[in-house]
């Protein structure tokens, strides 16, 4: 009958890899999803210009207009967030 070598760690000492899954920030899965949000509504302003050369962000705010110009630069940083989002989930699916 074989044996089997005894765990060098007691198991009580051992961190439950579970808990490491929920550690992570509320906030930062809000900013997931804000990040999110701003991706499709610069897509679908963006197809609303490809479609009917209708820019949506510049109709409402005024063409260049501070507030659109803050609606674009929210865009754009939430597109940056989602880059490096995509990143870290590859990272994550790699380990697995």
């Amino acid at each position: 009958m074989a044996t089997m070598n005894a765990p060098t760690i007691d198991r009580r000492q051992m961190r439950d890899r579970r808990t490491d899954v929920n550690r992570r920030s509320s906030a930062i899965v809000a900013l997931d999803y804000i990040a999110m949000a701003l991706m499709i509504v610069g897509g679908l302003n963006w197809a609303m210009v490809g479609l009917f050369d209708v820019d949506v962000v510049a109709s409402l705010f005024g063409a260049g207009s501070p507030l659109a110009r803050v609606t674009y630069l929210l865009v754009g940083i939430g597109a940056l967030w989602g880059i490096y989002l995509a990143g870290k989930l590859a990272n994550n699916n790699g380990r697995s």
